[in-house]
């Protein structure tokens, strides 16, 4: 059996288990799903404004990422497919979609079932669009900086009201004017790591690694200073509807796996790319993008699942790991199909094999 077929029959049989999730306990399997969605999803969304800087801070990486980028980009409209299941049962898991007659009238009719399904199709059409543009700005300067002066404005507006609708509603009564931020810097983190890391598992030379660890670097700092100000805004007004939401959060085991992202997505990284060597080496910046996707599933468990009441921790555990796998499988299926068909034409599970091979080929071009 082919890898490639090896990964259908994975796809296969994880949406079978998911498909009998929904039936037996719908609400903890949607939102085990979401949670899944979310730390995969993130990547091609949180790739689109990476593709934009590309095209504005003009290096050698805007060349040798190209075939990255649009790889990542194309498969979303796969990753809109992958979103029915959510909207299909959004009153299990939103409140304010279920019954908003508790909500002030805006509320209420903002988030009517239509009007949040609209929006959704919305914010899916105009990144798919934003995507195609910057691929067909390719090789013309004037268009290049056109699409992606745009597409940076455009895009960073509907991610923000994106992270208010699919994550911040989960808990109707709690608003933070930074949230739409705090989504955004999710995307924008999940999004440059998986970039990185396919570029240094590619056999392309993408220059030095030192490069891409100050990207990474920037990007969990803007990330860490984002969710500390929302920290001191929100504790220091001790507003109570706001306080619940870190109250619900330091209990009931929230609290360790709190500490295990602070300490992995920030300080560990944070001290690690201090050091000069840690930065100029490809082997530990691909292991630091890998703890970055890794901590994306933690980060996307602490927005989700301590706001949905009512979850089975037995089919809400057996779930993510369905979802995590089924969805895992099809977006990596889809890239490596985007992938072949362009310039590279080669699948990265082609890239994975090789990996060692064409590190160390290239380590002595990237500063070592």
């Amino acid at each position: 059996m082919t890898i490639r077929s090896a990964r259908r029959v994975v796809a296969a049989v994880s949406g079978l288990v998911l498909i009998a999730g929904f039936v037996f306990d719908v609400r903890s399997t949607t939102a085990a799903y979401l949670v899944a969605w979310s730390a995969w999803g993130a990547i091609p969304i949180g790739a689109l404004i990476v593709f934009m800087t590309s095209y504005l801070v003009r290096r050698r990486w805007t060349e040798t990422l190209h075939t990255v980028f649009v790889a990542t980009t194309g498969i979303l409209p796969v990753v809109a497919l992958t979103f029915i299941p959510i909207l299909l049962f959004t009153r299990e898991i939103y409140p304010a979609i279920a019954d908003g007659s508790s909500l002030p009238p805006f509320k209420a009719r903002w988030f009517m079932p239509w009007f949040f399904l609209l929006r959704t199709v919305l914010y899916f059409l105009i990144w798919i669009a934003l995507a195609q543009w910057l691929r067909r700005a390719w090789r013309n300067d004037e268009a290049m900086v056109r699409a992606a002066s745009v597409g940076s404005i455009v895009w960073t507006l509907t991610v923000s009201f994106a992270g208010i609708d699919w994550l911040e509603s989960l808990e109707p009564e709690f608003h933070s004017s930074i949230y739409g931020l705090i989504f955004l810097s999710f995307l924008l983190v999940d999004g440059t790591a998986f970039v990185i890391a396919a570029g240094l598992l590619s056999m392309r030379q993408i220059g030095p690694s030192r490069g891409y660890s100050g990207l990474l670097l920037s990007a969990l700092l803007l990330w860490c200073y984002l969710h500390a100000m929302q920290y001191i805004v929100i504790w220091s007004g001790n507003i109570p509807k706001e306080v619940t939401w870190y109250l619900a959060r330091s209990e009931n085991g929230w609290q360790f796996v709190l500490a295990a992202l602070s300490f992995g997505q920030f300080v560990f990284p944070f001290c690690a790319l201090l050091s000069s060597r840690v930065r100029s080496d490809p082997y530990w910046l691909l292991a630091l993008c890998g703890l970055t996707l890794a901590m994306r599933w933690l980060e996307a468990a602490i927005l989700i699942l301590p706001a949905i009441h009512g979850l089975s921790v037995t089919v809400t555990g057996a779930m993510l790991i369905a979802a995590g796998l089924c969805l895992g499988t099809i977006f990596w299926l889809a890239f490596d199909a985007v992938l072949t068909r362009s310039e590279e034409k080669e699948p990265l599970g082609a890239i994975w094999w090789r990996a060692r091979a064409g590190t160390e080929a290239r380590s002595a071009g990237q500063g070592r």
